[in-house]
C-alpha cells in the first residue's frame, strides 16, 4: 500500500502556505497562482503527486511538527533525505555547524575568486569608493588629488563634473574619519594644498613689498637699492629651503613600495569581503546558500586527488 501524508495535515499545511506571498512558482505556474485559493490548489496538487519536490522547493518553510507529517514517506530515499537536511538546518548538531562553516567559507571564497577574474569590485576606485579613508592612508596620501581633477581623455565635460562631484564626496568622508579620529589639522586631507598656496600668496606679497622698498630706496640712493636687494634674495632663498613641499611631508615611496602597498590594502579589502563586512554591497544569504558555489571546490579536490595519484604512481 502506497503511504502518503495525511489528508488533513496536506489541507492543513498547504493552506498555511498558500498565504505566503513570498512563496516560489515555476514561471509556467506563475501566472495562475495569484490568490491564495489558486497558491493552495497548485500546492495540494504537487504534495499529492510528489512529496520529494514538494520538501525541495517548499521544505524551508515548514516547521518542525509539519515536517514530522512526513515520516511516514521515510522509506523513500530522497525524501529521507530532505528530511535529514531540513531538520539538520531547524536543529543542527555541532557537527552540522562545523561543516555549514567550512561550506560558508568555500563559497564565500570561491565568490571572491570570480570577483578577482571580473576585475572591476577589486580595482583600486572600486575599492577606494568603498574604503576612502583606508586608500588614504595605504596610498592616497602620497598621491596628487589635483590629478583626481582633471579631464580624463575621452571624458565628455558632464563626465568630468559628475566624477569631481563623486570625488568630493569621498574628500569629505576622509576628513569626517580623520577628525573622528583626532588627526591633527595640518595633516587633513586638502590642506597640504591649502597651506602651499597660502605660503605662496605670502611670498608673493613679500616680494610686491620688497619691490616697492626697493623702488623707494633707488630714488633715495643706489647703494640702498644693492643692500635691500641683497635683503630680498636671502630671504627668497631661506623661505625656499623651508617650501611645504619639503616640510612636514611624507617622503613618498618607491614604485616598489608603493606597489607593496597596493596589494596590502587590496588583501585588507578581500579579508573584508571573506569575514563578511561587505554586506552594504552583497547579500551574503544568497552566496552562502548557493550550492553551485560548491562545484569550485570539487573541481579542486577531484584535481589535487589525481595529482596525488599520478605523483604516488
Amino acid at each position: 500500500m502506497e503511504r502518503k501524508v495525511k489528508e488533513e495535515s496536506m489541507e492543513s499545511i498547504t493552506s498555511r502556505l498558500s498565504c505566503l506571498d513570498h512563496l516560489y512558482f515555476p514561471r509556467a505556474l506563475q501566472s495562475n497562482a495569484a490568490t491564495p485559493s489558486q497558491r493552495k490548489s497548485i500546492l495540494l496538487d504537487l504534495l499529492s503527486r510528489d512529496a520529494a519536490v514538494f520538501l525541495e522547493r517548499y521544505g524551508s518553510e515548514l516547521t518542525s511538527d509539519e515536517l514530522g507529517e512526513f515520516d511516514p514517506l521515510n522509506n523513500d530515499y530522497e525524501i529521507n533525505w530532505h528530511l535529514k537536511n531540513l531538520r539538520s538546518k531547524m536543529n543542527p548538531t555541532s557537527e552540522d555547524l562545523r561543516s555549514r562553516s567550512v561550506a560558508v567559507k568555500n563559497r564565500r571564497l570561491a565568490y571572491l575568486n570570480r570577483l578577482i577574474h571580473d576585475g572591476h569590485y577589486f580595482s583600486e576606485d572600486a575599492m577606494r569608493e568603498r574604503e576612502p579613508y583606508l586608500h588614504h592612508e595605504y596610498v592616497g596620501k602620497f598621491r596628487d588629488l589635483s590629478e583626481r581633477d582633471m579631464a580624463r581623455p575621452g571624458e565628455r565635460w558632464s563626465e568630468t563634473l559628475m566624477r569631481r562631484s563623486e570625488e568630493a564626496v569621498l574628500i569629505a568622508k576622509i576628513r569626517e574619519e580623520q577628525q573622528r579620529l583626532g588627526v591633527a589639522e595640518r595633516e587633513w586631507i586638502g590642506n597640504e594644498r591649502n597651506q602651499q598656496e597660502e605660503e605662496e600668496e605670502d611670498e608673493d606679497d613679500e616680494e610686491e613689498d620688497d619691490d616697492e622698498d626697493e623702488d623707494e630706496a633707488v630714488k633715495n640712493a643706489s647703494w640702498v637699492a644693492h643692500s635691500t636687494e641683497m635683503v630680498v634674495n636671502h630671504s627668497a632663498a631661506s623661505n625656499s629651503a623651508h617650501s611645504p613641499a619639503e616640510h612636514n611631508q611624507e617622503v613618498a615611496p618607491s614604485v616598489e613600495e608603493t606597489q607593496d602597498l597596493m596589494e596590502q590594502f587590496t588583501y585588507i579589502m578581500q579579508q573584508k569581503f571573506l569575514s563578511g563586512e561587505d554586506h552594504q554591497h552583497f547579500d551574503y544569504s544568497k552566496i552562502d546558500t548557493d550550492e553551485t558555489l560548491d562545484d569550485h571546490w570539487l573541481r579542486e579536490v577531484s584535481q589535487d586527488a589525481e595529482e596525488k595519484y599520478f605523483a604516488e604512481d
